[in-house]
């Protein structure tokens, strides 16, 4: 790869921005450099290439920075259009795309972190408004954003995957289902399907190795609580 079509990724292991900005890259076959950062010592580059946020990720092509996920992974799927396409042609598909991967993100992430960062009644109360969204994906999403079926994945999924892949693990340090296959078990085959996908198995931990992360970032928010 010349220096001119260099491919950066700044990002984090940790990051579930930074992963579905690498499931992407490997969904379209871009070969990139990851650049681990510390966040709390963060490199002169990223704070060069996203001065506004200062955040992760940033991808830099040509040397050109692009910041946010969403918008990273649509440049992507316009920059590289040999490979599989990860937002739809049509407008109006695309258009429910968005609007999906956006509610995953901003309804159902926000009330998993809940989940898993608090304890008591209020875990309880994050754990049931859970329910309810994963409810609202299984009456009223599916059909529009699940991978199952599809010949390969798209943004809905890559979000859901960074989201509840992992949910096995969630469930063995939470000690109580999170993605239950009798009340939603659309949303549950939807999320083994997409843990199937070969870029994803590349990116994923061994289960041992999620289940101390995810028990170390909860022990972590409940100290600081």
């Amino acid at each position: 790869m010349g220096e001119e079509n260099k491919v950066r990724l700044h990002g984090t292991f940790m990051s579930p921005y930074s992963k579905r900005v690498e499931l992407a890259l490997r969904l379209k076959a871009v070969p990139y450099e990851f650049v681990e950062e510390d966040l709390k010592n963060k490199s002169r580059d990223l704070l060069k290439y996203n001065p506004v946020h200062e955040k992760i990720p940033v991808l830099v092509h040509n040397g050109k920075p692009i910041c946010e996920s969403s918008v990273i992974i649509e440049y992507i799927d316009e920059t590289w259009k040999t490979g599989p396409r990860i937002l739809p042609e049509d407008p109006y598909r695309r258009a429910k795309i968005r609007f999906w991967a956006r509610y995953l993100q901003e309804h159902v992430f926000e009330v998993l972190l809940k989940v898993i960062k608090t304890q008591g009644d209020e875990q309880e109360k994050a754990h049931e408004e859970l329910k309810e969204k994963l409810k609202v994906i299984e009456e009223e999403a599916l059909e529009d954003i699940s991978y199952e079926g599809k010949p390969e994945m798209g943004l809905a999924d890559m979000v859901m995957c960074t989201m509840l892949s992992p949910y096995k693990a969630q469930e063995e340090v939470l000690g109580f289902k999170i993605v239950d296959p009798e009340a939603v078990p659309g949303v549950h085959s939807w999320i083994d399907a997409i843990n199937e996908v070969d870029v994803v198995k590349e990116l994923s931990p061994p289960h041992e190795k999620l289940v101390q992360i995810i028990r170390a970032f909860r022990q972590m928010s409940l100290s600081r609580s």
